[in-house]
């Protein structure tokens, strides 16, 4: 007892120094309200813990002698702590802490007001809405309070499997992807330069709104002592967040009266502007350092030593064992990693889809319980199975760029973006330890557990949860085959966060356009400069190690890129000769497209086998070939000895 009561505190332990670390990875510590640090903290710990919890659950219900066990009693509080916290986190605490982040009002009362009607408003919504089906279920069924009880929870768990089931089906495809691009560092420089258009188009836009917004508070400057004596204040608090003053040509529409509702709604607008700002320069910081990085990688090919334009955290290591680290031994690892997740997630999937009516296929339950009875192997199998559906999850939502108002941004998220995935991540709790539970064909060892007991039961007391738990996983092919297709890019763009499942755009001048861009920035030359082929292109402020200001530096453009051939000319020329696979080759074989590419080589393949024999090709096959390159874009030369062929 002693013993497995010490090892569960050590695993809590564990995960609640995990979850500190990860808020200190995204939120700014010093300047988050200790209210938000705590229920960001109860989200995510508590979500986090059903990795400790299910496998002891598991273990204690078959009283197994060879595994970590707790009493039913203190299992049962576990659970319930577990559950309930996550339930009022989920939909009384952390919406109104989002809700009151976002208001613009000085006054906490103002704004805790405003919290409170922006939530009514949602729950009357939602609550009309589900009067419906619940009048229908009294009109059929009659009342009862525990048919009722399990429709509520029966409904609730149905939403967040929908939830679970999608972003878990993303994630089991994205992370072992991830992994196998991430070992080719060609590949990995190649796609940063395609995504670099599209991510300093995104922090042009960002700045010019954010620059019409501080017009907008910079105007307010000449009204400030026409206003009320209790507006001076907030004025003043409005050009100091938008500082430096805005450099831009516009006169912005001002009320003649000045209102409270007028500058709550200003100051929402500019909060909003700044950290969209924040967001996307982080990125495109981010970004760029990654392609320095890779590129330095690369240079240390031909000298063997690698030494990055920043300091870096690998101290120990001198420039000829980091470049082993970083050229050899790192992609190995990515490589190693992305085959053995590869082959995980392929696991969870069959298991997903066979459970239910074909068991025997369901390959998971034989690593957890291989002989009918749990170990303290089983136990950390179980955690390992129950960690990566999680990680999976949580990938996925962090990736997500809902309509472009939250997101993750290391070290400044803002405090509504921090309570929005905290309540996601409390809402996976149970349909991710549901669904691994009902992985297990034991059903003896299942039911005893007290997380069956406690809300297994009540999701299989109607025909909806039952009958749903039971086909609607098989629906995470739709997320795995959209995510292997490349479909989210179509599908983001129409639900309005293509940013964050789609691929990354490539542009209008595609990779070699990110080439120039970078090379610019890494240059020095300040982001935004002047013409290039005599049309000017205005933008932000921002170097490879530049921070992320909440003011806004530069002037104002029309958020476009206009290059020439003078400035990615100069880009060339000006940086420092590096290394690349096939410099000659690049551009030529820019605009071929993968089919378009196939086409070129077996023509060229056919035509130079036909001049080895001493014949001539057949004429149909010469027309048949020259009308796919037309038409997918291949530079058909004939005659001529294939390049792949050396």
């Amino acid at each position: 007892m002693i013993p497995s009561a010490i090892f569960f505190s050590l695993c809590l332990f564990s995960i609640a120094i995990f979850t500190l670390l990860l808020q200190r990875r995204y939120l700014p510590l010093r300047t988050t309200p200790e209210y938000l640090l705590l229920s960001t903290f109860l989200g995510l710990f508590l979500s986090s813990s059903i990795i400790v919890l299910v496998p002891i659950d598991l273990a204690s219900s078959a009283s197994s002698n060879l595994a970590i066990t707790l009493p039913e009693r203190a299992l049962r509080v576990c659970w319930r702590i577990s559950y309930w916290l996550c339930f009022i986190l989920t939909w009384a605490i952390l919406p109104l802490l989002l809700s009151y982040s976002d208001s613009g009002h000085r006054s906490p009362q103002k704004r805790l007001l405003d919290s409170l009607k922006a939530n009514a408003r949602y729950h009357m919504i939602t609550l009309s809405l589900g009067s419906v089906g619940l009048f229908y279920f009294l009109f059929s069924n009659g009342f009862n309070f525990a048919s009722v009880k399990g429709m509520l929870v029966a409904i609730s768990y149905c939403y967040s499997l929908f939830l679970a089931i999608a972003l878990m089906g993303h994630g089991l495809v994205a992370i072992p992807r991830n992994l196998l691009h991430a070992a080719s560092i060609p590949g990995t420089l190649k796609r940063l330069r395609r995504s670099a258009p599209a991510a300093y188009d995104k922090v042009l836009e960002s700045t010019t709104n954010l620059e019409s917004v501080v017009a907008e508070v910079s105007a307010l400057r000449n009204r400030r002592s026409t206003v009320a004596p209790e507006f001076q204040d907030w004025i003043d608090e409005l050009l100091e967040l938008a500082s430096p003053p805005s450099t831009t040509i516009s006169r912005p529409t001002i009320p003649n009266i000045i209102t409270e509702e007028y500058l709550a709604a200003l100051t929402a607008r500019l909060k909003l502007c700044l950290h969209r700002r924040h967001r996307f320069q982080a990125a495109w910081n981010s970004l760029v350092q990654s392609a320095v990085d890779q590129q330095a990688i690369l240079d240390s090919a031909t000298t063997r030593r690698l030494v990055f334009s920043h300091p870096t955290r690998w101290s120990l290591l001198n420039p000829y064992t980091r470049h082993l680290y970083h050229f050899h031994l790192l992609p190995l690892l990515h490589y190693l990693m992305g085959a053995l997740l590869a082959v995980a997630s392929a696991m969870i999937i069959l298991t997903e889809l066979s459970h239910s009516y074909f068991p025997a296929l369901a390959v998971i339950r034989y690593t957890v319980t291989p002989h009918g009875h749990l170990t303290f192997l089983s136990q950390l199998s179980a955690a390992f199975w129950i960690g990566y559906m999680c990680l999976s999850a949580y990938h996925s939502l962090s990736v997500i760029k809902v309509w472009g108002t939250h997101a993750l941004v290391p070290r400044n998220t803002s405090g509504s973006s921090a309570c929005f995935y905290a309540s996601y991540a409390a809402r996976l709790t149970v349909p991710l330890a549901y669904q691994f539970v009902s992985f297990l064909q034991e059903k003896e060892v299942v039911e005893k557990t007290v997380f069956y007991d406690f809300l297994g039961r009540l999701v299989n007391l109607t025909p909806l949860g039952e009958g749903f738990n039971d086909f609607f996983p098989c629906l995470i092919l739709i997320p795995v085959a959209a995510n292997l297709a490349g479909w989210w890019g179509k599908m983001g763009a129409w639900c309005g966060f293509g940013d964050g499942l789609g691929d990354d755009e490539e542009g209008e001048g595609g990779w070699v356009e990110g080439r120039d861009l970078i090379e610019r920035e890494t240059l020095g030359v300040r982001t935004g400069a002047a013409a290039v082929s005599g049309a000017n292109r205005s933008g932000v402020n921002g170097g490879v190690n530049g921070g992320v200001n909440g003011g806004v530096n530069g002037s104002g453009g029309s958020g476009r890129r206009n290059y020439g051939s003078a400035g990615r000319a100069a880009g060339r020329t000006v940086g420092r000769e590096r290394y690349r696979d096939n410099p000659a080759e690049e551009e030529e074989q820019e605009d071929e497209g993968l089919l378009g590419g196939w086409v070129h080589r077996v023509r060229n393949t056919v035509e130079n086998v036909a001049g080895t024999v001493g014949t001539e090709a057949p004429r149909l096959w010469g027309q048949i070939t020259e009308g796919a390159g037309e038409r997918f874009g291949a530079a058909t030369q004939g005659g001529q000895r294939p390049r792949w062929m050396g």
